[in-house]
């Protein structure tokens, strides 16, 4: 009996590893609102959904760093679902205050632009696997704005 149990977990398991999951995209930083004391980015995300049904992510959680240090960081609460067998957008902002921006000046140099590391896991009920983060990761290089840019 133990040797059927066996054989029938190791078959659930073989097919849970080839079933579609949710694959997701960081297709764009950019920044949206500059004041006085801060920038405003968004970061759009593209979510596929393979399943026949929406799929509802209960919590997005980021992390920006520039540096080896942590610009921002949180967690968005049930930002919305996925629509099912399609490909969803969302968007997730974040707010750096410029004083944060003066402490890794020497990362910024002369040219006005700033490496970033931005990590985001998003996190749904999947049916039968349960509780899964796709964890989502994007390099690169934005340019800040200058005082002319707030003017």
């Amino acid at each position: 009996m133990a040797s059927l149990m066996d054989k029938a977990k190791q078959f659930l398991i073989e097919k849970v590893a080839r079933m579609d999951k949710p694959s997701a995209d960081v297709t764009d930083i950019d920044i949206k609102n500059v004041t006085m004391e801060s920038i405003t980015l968004e970061s759009a995300v593209d979510i596929t959904n393979p399943y026949g049904h929406d799929l509802p992510i209960g919590q997005i959680s980021f992390r920006l760093r520039s540096a080896d240090r942590e610009i921002a960081s949180g967690t968005i609460l049930d930002p919305g679902s996925v629509k099912a067998n399609a490909k969803t957008g969302m968007i997730i902002p974040v707010t750096v205050p410029y004083n944060f921006l003066l402490s890794i000046m020497k990362d910024v140099g002369h040219d006005w632009d700033i490496d970033y590391d931005w990590d985001i896991g998003l996190t749904m009920q999947l049916p039968i696997i349960g509780k899964f983060t796709l964890p989502l990761s994007k390099k690169g290089t934005m340019k800040l704005p200058t005082l002319s840019d707030i003017f």
